[in-house]
C-alpha cells in the first residue's frame, strides 16, 4: 500500500505529460485542414480536434485505451469473429495476438532458462567452459537482433520448421544470457568458509550442489528470470515481424503499414502489459519459494 501513492504520482504526470505533447504534435494537421478551408481556427478547437484525429502522430491517452477496450473485450464479446459468437479468439483481436506471442515467448523462455542454468552449470564446475563458453555466450549478444531474426527464420524454414519454433528460438537466443549470468553469480555465492564447512562433513560433490550452491542462487536466478522473460518478450515480437502469422509484432507492423498509429500503441501497451504480468507472476513464484526456503525478506 505505501507504493500506491508514489506509481499513481508518477502515472498522473505521464499522462499530463502526454495530453500536453498531443497539441503540438497533432496541431499542425488541423491548421492545414483549416488554411485549405479558408477557415480560422481557435485555440479551443484546435485542442478537441487534436484529441481526436483518426490518425494522429501522437494518439491521446483515451484514445488508445478506447482502442484497446474495442479491441479485447468488445472485439470478443460483440464482433462476428469473437469468442462469444464462434466459441474462438478473433483474428482481429489483441486478446487472439497476445495468445499467439505468449504462447511463443513461453516456449521460448523454457528454452532459454533450461540452456542457460546447463551452462551455468558447466561454466562453474568446468574451467574449460568458463574459459571458452562465457566469453562466447557475452559475443553473441552484440549481435543485433533485428539482424539475426530474419536469418534465424530463414534457415529454420529451409529445413522445414516453421510457425511457432523460430519465434521461440529467437525469444530463447535473448532469454538464456541473463540467466547464465545470474545462475553463474548465484552458484559462485557460497563463500570459502561455507563451502570449507561442507568439505569438514564429507559431503559428496552432488550434496553441495543441492544443499549449497542450488539455495544459494535462488534470489540470482529469480532476478535473471524477470529479466529473461522480458527479453523473450521483445525476441518474439521480433520474430513475428517477417513471419506475419499473428501476433503483438503483426499488428505492430500492419498499424505501421496503414498509419494506424492508434492501433500501434494499444499493440504497444498490450505487450507492455503482458510483460508486467509475466513479471508478476515469476515475483509471486519467487516470494513463495523464497519464503519455503527461509529466505524472503
Amino acid at each position: 500500500m505505501k507504493n500506491i501513492l508514489p506509481v499513481l504520482t508518477v502515472t498522473f504526470a505521464l499522462l499530463i505529460g502526454w495530453y500536453l505533447a498531443v497539441v503540438p504534435m497533432n496541431a499542425q494537421w488541423e491548421r492545414d485542414q483549416a488554411a485549405r478551408a479558408g477557415a480560422e481556427i481557435t485555440f479551443t478547437e484546435l485542442v478537441s480536434r487534436t484529441m481526436a484525429q483518426d490518425r494522429p502522430r501522437l494518439p491521446a491517452p483515451h484514445q488508445v485505451a478506447v482502442e484497446l477496450w474495442n479491441s479485447t473485450w468488445v472485439e470478443e464479446m460483440t464482433g462476428r469473429r469473437g469468442w462469444w459468437n464462434t466459441g474462438t479468439l478473433s483474428n482481429r483481436s489483441l486478446v487472439y495476438h497476445g495468445w499467439v506471442t505468449f504462447s511463443a515467448t513461453m516456449l521460448g523462455f523454457a528454452i532459454g532458462t533450461g540452456l542457460g542454468i546447463t551452462l551455468a552449470v558447466g561454466i562453474v564446475y568446468n574451467r574449460a567452459m568458463d574459459a571458452s563458453v562465457m566469453p562466447w555466450a557475452i559475443a553473441s549478444q552484440t549481435i543485433p537482433i533485428i539482424a539475426l531474426a530474419p536469418m534465424i527464420i530463414v534457415v529454420l524454414n529451409s529445413v522445414g520448421i516453421s510457425g511457432m519454433i523460430p519465434k521461440a528460438v529467437i525469444a530463447a537466443y535473448l532469454s538464456f544470457f541473463p540467466v547464465v549470468v545470474g545462475m553463474v553469480k548465484g552458484l559462485r555465492a557460497p563463500d570459502a568458509m561455507q563451502l570449507d564447512l561442507m568439505k569438514t562433513w564429507s559431503a559428496p560433490g552432488l550434496a553441495v550442489f543441492l544443499r549449497l550452491r542450488l539455495p544459494s542462487s535462488m534470489p540470482y536466478l529469480f532476478a535473471s528470470l524477470k529479466v529473461g522473460i522480458a527479453a523473450a518478450l521483445v525476441g518474439t515480437i521480433v520474430g513475428e515481424l517477417p513471419v506475419q502469422q499473428g501476433g503483438l509484432g503483426v499488428r505492430l507492423l500492419s498499424g505501421s503499414y496503414y498509419g494506424q498509429t492508434v492501433q500501434i500503441w494499444s499493440a504497444l501497451f498490450a505487450a507492455a502489459i503482458l510483460a508486467a504480468t509475466m513479471v508478476g507472476v515469476i515475483g509471486l513464484i519467487q516470494r513463495a519459494t523464497l519464503k519455503r526456503m527461509g529466505m524472503a525478506q
